[in-house]
């Protein structure tokens, strides 16, 4: 494998804080925002612990999503986007224990809005947003790195499942 560049670390760094902005800026903040203009409204089944459920779905979501963001440009040197995907499968840190964290993350993040703020649009939109990315994973994200990544694709997904987390961490090597 070839040297990387601190060109390329760097377009990979700026890649991603621009996609971080458009991909989940914009479906887990800017239409939820914009379905609910963040009314708090009454908490699901009345019960204000639904509330501190999502808020702590929110900071979870917040925090694996910048993590997964960052290692797609710092080991992966490439970013999330199909138009500049990365030179290394990442399979280090929450990619350890599910393939896909970082939809998880954007999913966990819409689903604390809808529980935050009671806001039944917004969890309807939560879960046909998962609904959809499961078809992209399974469509079109999957089949190319089958193609980009053939060994080291094969073993991750032998032994890292697609949404439900390892109860333990996958130990393979990021190649």
């Amino acid at each position: 494998m070839q040297a990387v560049t601190a060109k390329a670390r760097v377009c990979a760094a700026f890649g991603t804080a621009i996609f971080l902005f458009v991909a989940p800026g914009t479906f887990a903040a800017f239409i939820p925002w914009w379905m609910s203009r963040w009314r708090v409204h009454a908490s699901f089944p009345g019960f204000t612990a639904v509330r501190a459920i999502g808020a702590l779905l929110i900071v979870a979501g917040m925090i694996a999503v910048l993590d997964a963001f960052a290692r797609f440009a710092l080991q992966g040197i490439g970013t999330p986007a199909p138009i500049y995907p990365t030179r290394r499968l990442v399979v280090t840190g929450s990619y350890r224990y599910v393939r896909n964290p970082m939809y998880i993350a954007v999913v966990s993040l819409v689903l604390g809005h809808a529980l935050f703020f009671g806001d039944i649009h917004v969890l309807i939109y939560g879960l046909c947003f998962w609904l959809l990315t499961h078809l992209f994973v399974l469509l079109y994200e999957e089949p190319t790195l089958r193609r980009s990544f053939p060994a080291n694709y094969a073993a991750f997904t032998a032994n890292v499942p697609r949404w439900i987390p390892r109860l333990t961490p996958w130990q393979g090597q990021n190649r």
